[in-house]
């Protein structure tokens, strides 16, 4: 897939007429494009088909989809990019810790989601040629394969979010150096959005509780005072 080519959207959202709309908009802008209207209908989609990336209502009857977001997490990596209140910060942060790779406030223009998406979509890892060395590189007990962007604990692979594997890969490329909280904002796709800085640090404390023994005292992901945050390998 490049860019928005086959790509397949599910948009869950409990009114009819935001469904409607957004699928009519992200069809006519070349996506495939799925609908539900609750948590549950998302579920029954999601065990019979695969999405690219899922847009989720935050304020939903019955599970709302701060509760589905960290469900999901549980099982799969598809992106996931929140709808949320204007004026409910708290929520979009949450939405942020439960896994989301980003949200979008409600009332929006389709163009900023449209934007948001193909955002999203490109911090998706591309299958590196199969010609090309691996590259590892040690993290204590977790090992970081840069040619196919995927972290490993042992025998077991780690999952990971659209967003951390992007952070991941730029860490990497960058280790020993400091990269500016301001610069992986730039990176993530924001801009826009309020307290991204304060997103980037979400998506930090998530990726270190995948990489450390203790996350509360980083030992390869480490914060740089004034300068933002370094991976340090082995």
């Amino acid at each position: 897939m490049s860019g928005t080519e086959q790509a397949h959207v599910l948009v869950v959202d409990d009114d009819a007429r935001i469904r409607t709309l957004l699928k009519k908009f992200l069809t006519r802008n070349g996506f495939w494009v799925s609908v539900a209207r609750d948590a549950a209908h998302a579920r029954n989609l999601l065990e019979g088909l695969d999405f690219d990336l899922i847009v989720l209502d935050v304020m939903m009857p019955g599970e709302n989809g701060l509760a589905l977001t960290a469900a999901l997490r549980e099982t799969m990596t598809t992106p996931i990019l929140l709808l949320t209140a204007r004026g409910d910060a708290d929520d979009r942060i949450k939405g942020l810790e439960a896994g989301a790779d980003d949200y979008l406030p409600k009332p929006f223009e389709p163009r900023e989601l449209l934007l948001r998406i193909n955002a999203i979509l490109r911090r998706i890892p591309k299958p590196a040629p199969k010609a090309e060395p691996p590259k590892t590189i040690h993290l204590g007990e977790v090992r970081y394969d840069l040619t196919r962007g995927e972290l490993w604990r042992g025998q077991k692979l780690v999952r990971l979010t659209a967003t951390e594997a992007l952070l991941m890969r730029i860490f990497a490329q960058r280790a020993h150096e400091p990269v500016s909280r301001i610069e992986l904002v730039e990176e993530l796709g924001g801009g826009v959005a309020e307290a991204q800085e304060r997103a980037v640090d979400v998506q930090i404390t998530r990726l270190r509780r995948k990489l450390e023994a203790d996350p509360k005292a980083p030992r390869y992901l480490q914060t740089v005072r004034g300068s933002g945050y370094m991976l340090a390998p082995d």
